[in-house]
């Protein structure tokens, strides 16, 4: 049973190719002053909350010199609703984070993002610079790769590494999206 268990926390999810250059007319925008970064979640998603504490962490270390915005997956016929969860309410309470719904991942498709706690950070001139998750393994804050090297670009450094797996639940998989857990 503790194979299986350490399996699944170690078990990273799948992403497509993010894109090299900030996609134009989409609703978020570039921050043309400090980085931008992009996390995709589903709200019902229980490995993502860990995601949402290291994106708090890491913006206190950034000192205000990343934008950061967070995307909800909401199911097309779903409402509203669907996406305020506690999940969310925790990414709405972190200072400056904007929050909004990704209706039908269409966000999250066109920014390659296929699991819930997908982050990019993209510079100034809209050049990714780093994709991939925050957390060292599945539902576990705490020190890890991903956190660092956001945290290294964002002060000017050279980050150890542009990407890291990520861990979360399936933005793509339709049983996520059954309502069973009430809002």
């Amino acid at each position: 049973g503790l194979v299986m268990v350490l399996d699944y926390e170690n078990a990273s999810g799948s992403s497509s190719n993010a894109p090299v250059n900030w996609i134009l007319g989409t609703s978020i925008p570039l921050d043309p002053t400090r980085d931008t970064l992009v996390m995709f979640a589903h709200p019902r998603c229980p490995c993502t909350r860990a995601s949402v504490e290291e994106l708090n962490r890491l913006l206190a270390e950034s000192n205000g010199r990343i934008a950061a915005h967070v995307l909800f997956f909401r199911p097309p016929g779903y409402p509203a609703g669907w996406t305020h969860t506690e999940l969310r309410r925790a990414a709405e309470a972190i200072p400056g984070v904007v929050v909004q719904d990704d209706l039908n991942d269409a966000m999250a498709r066109k920014f390659g993002a296929e699991t819930s706690g997908y982050v990019l950070l993209y510079n100034p001139r809209g050049e990714l610079l780093f994709r991939g998750g925050i957390t060292g393994s599945r539902g576990h804050a705490g020190d890890n790769v991903g956190e660092s090297a956001i945290i290294s670009f964002a002060l000017g450094k050279p980050g150890a590494v542009t990407q890291t797996p990520v861990y979360g639940c399936s933005l793509l998989d339709e049983s996520n999206s059954q309502p069973t857990i009430a809002p």
